[in-house]
C-alpha cells in the first residue's frame, strides 16, 4: 500500500498578521502543517500502520518549508519530496503533485479539504481531474476493505457514503482521526529519514495578486422597533441597498 499525503505550510492559525508596504509580513510568523492536512495525515498514518505500507508526504515549496515537512516525519511518515518552488496557485501546486503521483503509483493520495492560508479547496479536485481518479470531499470517514475504500462525506443535507476502489483521491477534514502529536522518538527519527527534493515542471501561471486590502470595518448598528416594518424596509432599501 503506497499512501502520499500532500501538506501545506501555512501560517499559525493563532497567529495576528500584520501588513507591511501593502503585503502580509510573515517574519517572525511561526508556521505549522495546515490543520486539515494535519487530519489527512493522522488517518494516513493509521492506515499505513494497518495495511503495513509505506507513507510519503509531498510539499510544494522552498527550503523554508523543511521544518514543516520533518513534522510530518515525526508524526509518522516514512519519507517526504520537497518540490523547489513557490506554491503560486492552486493549479500550479496540483500540477506538481499530478507530475509526481502520474510516476508513482500511489494506492491513495489524502490532502486537507483546503488550506487555512487562501482556503480554496480546489488542489485535491484539479489533481483528480489530471490524474483521472475519482476525489471525494469532505472525507469524514475512511476504511478500507481490501482494495475498496469506504468513506463518508458530509451534503448539505447530510451525510453520504461512497464506496471507490485504488486509487483515489480524498480531502479530508474532522472528525476522520484525532490529531497525533510527534513523540522524542518521532523526533529523533524524522532527523534521518529520507527527504527529497526535486525541480518543478513547467506549469503556466493563470493567475496573480495584484494587491491585498483589509476589509472594510463594521459600520455602527441601528436597533429597529419588531413592530416599525416601514422603517426597516427603508433602511434596508436606501441604506444597506440590499433589497
Amino acid at each position: 500500500m503506497k499512501i502520499l499525503v500532500c501538506i501545506s505550510h501555512v501560517p499559525d492559525t493563532n497567529a495576528k498578521i500584520p501588513f507591511k508596504n501593502g503585503q502580509p509580513d510573515l517574519s517572525g510568523i511561526s508556521f505549522v502543517i495546515a490543520p486539515y492536512d494535519d487530519f489527512a495525515l493522522a488517518r494516513a498514518v493509521e492506515l499505513r500502520d494497518q495495511t503495513k505500507g509505506k507513507l510519503t508526504v509531498l510539499n510544494v515549496g522552498l527550503s523554508d518549508t523543511e521544518p514543516t515537512i520533518r513534522k510530518a516525519l515525526a508524526i509518522g511518515a516514512d519519507e517526504a519530496i520537497r518540490v523547489h518552488a513557490t506554491p503560486h496557485d492552486a493549479f500550479y501546486v496540483a500540477s506538481q503533485i499530478a507530475a509526481i503521483a502520474s510516476r508513482e503509483n500511489y494506492d491513495m493520495i489524502l490532502m486537507g479539504r483546503e488550506s487555512s492560508d487562501f482556503n480554496g479547496g480546489q488542489v485535491h479536485g484539479m489533481v483528480a481531474a489530471m490524474l483521472g481518479l475519482p476525489c471525494v470531499v469532505p472525507c469524514m470517514k475512511l476504511d478500507l476493505y481490501g482494495r475498496v475504500a469506504v468513506m463518508h462525506r458530509e451534503t448539505e443535507g447530510g451525510k453520504e457514503v461512497v464506496e471507490v476502489e485504488m486509487p483515489f483521491i480524498a480531502g479530508c477534514q474532522e472528525p476522520i482521526a484525532e490529531w497525533k502529536i510527534p513523540n522524542m522518538r518521532g523526533i529523533m527519527s524524522a532527523k534521518t529519514k529520507p527527504l527529497k527534493v526535486v525541480e518543478p515542471i513547467d506549469v503556466p501561471k493563470y493567475t496573480h495578486i495584484v494587491q491585498y486590502e483589509m476589509p472594510p470595518q463594521r459600520g455602527t448598528v441601528k436597533m429597529i422597533d419588531k413592530d416599525n416594518v416601514a422603517e426597516l424596509v427603508r433602511l434596508l432599501r436606501q441604506e444597506a441597498k440590499v433589497i
